[in-house]
């Protein structure tokens, strides 16, 4: 069963008039002046420590940033590892693969001083300060994501993104979705081959996945964003990017219980990297808390993190399923 595509604006609305948000917050950054940190990867834990990769870069310049990596040094509060690894890629996500963790990013191709093409980089390892590059994703594709299933395979999601797929579902992108035997077999051929999953974009809708879990149930909890453009008076549209949440059966490729959990007013107030990214919130994933509700982490504004408590939108499928815990073949 796929689920039934309704207009974005109108589900936002639906949303936004029923929300239950339970707190917020803006991250704050150190150890990196004159430079914003946005679209980070979730934080996780090493070693006894909290960690977040994050995309830095200057707010007047685009498609020229670095990855780096943050150390949680108070509530909302995160300052540079010194000596850390400088990554030339953008917007980051981590997945731990067996005892093995994964970090992958956008890096982006310029050719006589433009941009020539981007494709995502793949790096792993056990120890977080000396992680391995070793494969690349396809050309003209962001938000490829990994995840471990239950029998030790693991599950890879795409989101390509192009005028054919334009003209066939009149939608910007599509996400889709394949399994892999191991680390060994993730490559770009096999990532640009995976196949679609319907049912979630409609005509100039375009999103992708951002964080990927196995549940208690075998099925997937995915945290991803939706977006679109929305005309405005000003003469370039505003790019609207949304925190969603589906389920999704990777035996059947059926998707169930999609909805938003998350836009850019839901987050506190703060400035945007250009005027047509005001209503941008593009998402990192959750970690779950204590008392059972989540927290979701999302890129706002081009030029920020911020968080918000939410509850979990998984609930009726179990738990989260440590990784670490699932046999890797």
């Amino acid at each position: 069963m796929t689920t039934a595509v309704i207009a974005l604006p109108e589900r936002r609305a639906a949303f936004e008039a029923a929300k239950c948000i339970y707190g917020c917050a803006t991250l704050s950054f150190h150890g990196v002046p004159g430079f914003d940190v946005y679209n980070a990867s979730i934080p996780f834990d090493w070693q006894g420590n909290r960690y977040i990769f994050g995309r830095v870069e200057r707010r007047a310049e685009w498609a020229r940033s670095w990855v780096r990596l943050f150390a949680e040094s108070g509530k909302d509060a995160w300052t540079l590892v010194p000596d850390s690894m400088v990554y030339q890629m953008e917007d980051p996500y981590v997945a731990w693969v067996g005892e093995e963790l994964v970090l992958g990013g956008t890096h982006v191709r310029y050719t006589a001083g433009r941009v020539d093409t981007y494709y995502g980089y793949f790096y792993r390892g056990t120890d977080l300060h000396d992680l391995c590059y070793f494969t690349t994703g396809p050309d003209y594709m962001k938000d490829i994501r990994l995840v471990q299933l239950a029998d030790g395979r693991l599950g890879v999601f795409s989101r390509p993104r192009s005028a054919e797929i334009k003209r066939r579902f009149g939608s910007e992108s599509q996400i889709g979705f394949t399994v892999i035997d191991s680390l060994g077999g993730l490559t770009g051929e096999v990532i640009a081959a995976a196949p679609y999953i319907d049912g979630l974009f409609g005509r100039g809708e375009w999103g992708g996945c951002n964080q990927a879990y196995l549940l208690e149930d075998g099925l997937l909890g995915v945290i991803g964003h939706m977006s679109y453009l929305e005309a405005t008076r000003a003469a370039q549209p505003n790019q609207v990017y949304m925190n969603i949440a589906f389920v999704f059966d990777p035996a059947t490729h059926a998707v169930q219980d999609l909805q938003i959990i998350g836009t850019r007013p839901c987050y506190p107030d703060g400035p945007s990297k250009k005027p047509h990214l005001c209503d941008c919130a593009f998402t990192a994933g959750i970690v779950m808390r204590p008392d059972g509700q989540a927290d979701l982490y999302s890129g706002i504004g081009d030029c920020q993190v911020g968080r918000l408590v939410i509850d979990y939108p998984f609930a009726a499928h179990g738990a989260i399923v440590d990784p670490r815990a699932c046999a890797a073949r």
